[in-house]
């Protein structure tokens, strides 16, 4: 809490004597600009060396202070008693009577500031660049034309200050300020290569929290840490939004600025329902998401609102997960994303962003907003966790040798019906079973027989395909059609493709059929006969994800027993 003054004193000097604060704390220099560091060296350091251009673009979100640093770099060019050496080199010095004015927005001779929603024809366009043809009213002092929402300027109206952008008269300095740069790329690309451009950035919590914090100080007012947070986070980058929200709170009541208060002025959903919902998120317990929506309904909040909240609340969570400190957050919120951390993994966490993501747009447009909203808590709560397999294999591993040693004797029959492998676990489309391949020995080639080889070609499809599956494919296509001595001559059919394929992979093709029958040969390829089908060893397969991952987990679960009692106890899919 923030004392400067007691009781309710500084409140009503403040009314009595009331000015917006936007507009009271408004930067007189360039050193005053928040979070655009970047901005005020570029213009303080083009005032200091006599390099002003004729043509600036000032581009960022609303509320940054983008016609504030024209009006400063306007009041600069004009003071007459300018910094010229020094810390505070370039700065006006915010005092005389033409920085009052400039600031002020009052009438002024050589600052024209112009509002091209209003005046945005090309009639408006060609009056001011006929007023600029005039001289400023003194010899050292320079004209400067202030553009706002400049992207609202029609092309016919860039078009006619186009020639006076790229050749102006003497001391006359043109800023245009706009947050749709885009806009102005695509009706007037030629202007944006006569002006220099800034962008200025969207300013952080902590920084407009800290000036919230300065102004309530010199206004002599009180108010709530926790207060300030949160109008700094409905404020999004914004330090006028922050002012004016910090304004609307003020004239809510005659009391401290606390958290109650604002939220009360702003209408904003309190931090304990987003405890609550990450409570109900957390212990799965969907039937009480009905409940708690209607809660919100009856409370009159804003269902986007609490959408576009808990998403803040989510990243706020994963941040903690990752062991980092989250910024922005309440002491209340702050300790409830404290309490639920140790109960969501990363995984989690980001899949319910990626369906919070996936559902805003429908929740922003459609008129039932509720049911969206409740089909997205409704998935959060009956979302299944994930788990490292890795976690999965010890634990059954563990309860594995805890039951063996707590087990009575077993009975040989009873052991050996044990010691069986588990059925295989289900899998999404049956997949043809590969014959088991005989144990590759030190066979002569000159033993091998044709029938022989093609009676094993199902082992040699699968020992290929753990090469290269795209090999395996094409051999489905080829049959065994000679054995002379250490060359095997292939069939292949359908495509001349397979062909090429194949005649890449002869290496691929020779080290299978060595795994599975052993002995060296070499592999030769012959299109088949016209007329003559090629029988198929088994369907091909689609080379997608899915059945990759299926096959590695029936890779997995043949190297590890436990794994796979674990696959079929549980039906496991494996995701990554």
């Amino acid at each position: 809490m923030f004392r400067a003054a007691p009781g309710n004193l500084g409140h009503f000097s403040y009314l009595m004597s009331h000015t917006a604060l936007a507009r009271k704390y408004r930067p007189k220099r360039f050193a005053d600009l928040v979070a655009q560091e970047h901005v005020a060296a570029g213009l303080t350091g083009a005032v200091v060396k006599n390099r002003v251009a004729h043509g600036y673009l000032l581009t960022g979100p609303r509320g940054v202070g983008k016609t504030t640093a024209a009006r400063i770099l306007a009041m600069a060019l004009n003071c007459d008693e300018r910094a010229a050496d020094g810390a505070n080199a370039g700065e006006p010095c915010g005092m005389c009577e033409s920085c009052s004015r400039i600031w002020a927005g009052s009438t002024n001779l050589d600052v024209i500031e112009i509002d091209a929603a209003t005046n945005r024809g090309v009639d408006d366009a060609r009056q001011l660049r006929e007023r600029a043809m005039y001289a400023a009213s003194g010899a050292d002092r320079f004209k400067i034309y202030i553009i706002d929402e400049a992207h609202m300027l029609t092309r016919e109206a860039w078009n006619a200050l186009l020639k006076i952008l790229e050749e102006p008269p003497p001391r006359v300095v043109f800023v245009f300020a706009t947050t749709e740069p885009q806009k102005i790329a695509n009706t007037a690309a030629p202007v944006m290569s006569r002006l220099q451009r800034f962008d200025f950035r969207r300013i952080g919590p902590g920084a407009i929290v800290e000036r919230l914090r300065y102004v309530v100080e010199a206004e002599e007012l009180r108010a709530e840490e926790d207060a300030l947070v949160l109008i700094a986070r409905v404020a999004r980058g914004g330090m006028r939004d922050g002012l004016s929200l910090l304004d609307q709170a003020l004239a809510f009541g005659d009391e401290d600025i606390t958290a109650e208060r604002v939220r009360s002025a702003l209408g904003l959903i309190s931090d304990e329902l987003y405890a609550e919902l990450l409570d109900i998120v957390a212990q799965h317990r969907t039937t009480d998401v009905f409940p708690f929506v209607s809660k919100i309904v009856e409370a009159g909040a804003d269902l986007a609102e609490l959408v576009g909240g808990a998403g803040e609340v989510l990243r706020a969570l994963m941040v903690r997960i990752l062991g980092d400190e989250p910024a922005g957050l309440t002491d209340e919120l702050r300790r409830a994303v404290d309490h639920h951390a140790a109960s969501f993994a990363q995984g989690d966490v980001l899949r319910m962003l990626k369906l919070l993501a996936e559902a805003e747009q429908a929740v922003r447009r459609s008129p039932n907003v509720r049911l969206h909203v409740e089909t997205l808590l409704l998935e959060w709560t009956l979302l299944d966790r994930t788990v490292e397999l890795e976690d999965v294999i010890t634990a059954l591993r563990l309860g594995v040798h805890e039951s063996e040693r707590s087990a009575p004797p077993r009975s040989p029959e009873r052991a050996s019906a044990r010691q069986r492998p588990p059925a295989p676990a289900k899998a999404r489309a049956p997949a043809a079973r590969v014959p088991t391949a005989p144990a590759p020995g030190p066979a002569d080639p000159a033993s091998t027989s044709v029938e022989t080889l093609r009676a094993s070609w199902p082992a040699v499809l699968e020992a290929a395909g753990k090469q290269r599956r795209v090999v395996r494919e094409a051999l489905t296509h080829a049959r065994p059609a000679t054995v002379e001595g250490s060359v095997i001559t292939l069939d292949v059919a359908d495509t001349s493709v397979h062909l090429e394929g194949l005649e890449r992979n002869k290496a691929v093709v020779a080290g299978a059929i060595a795994t599975v029958i052993g002995g060296a040969f070499t592999v030769a390829y012959r299109p088949a006969e016209s007329g003559e089908s090629v029988p198929r060893s088994e369907e091909p397969q689609r080379l997608d994800r899915d059945k990759d991952r299926e096959e590695r987990l029936r890779h997995y679960r043949k190297k590890d027993p436990a794994l796979d009692a674990v696959a079929e106890a549980l039906d496991l899919e494996l995701l990554e």
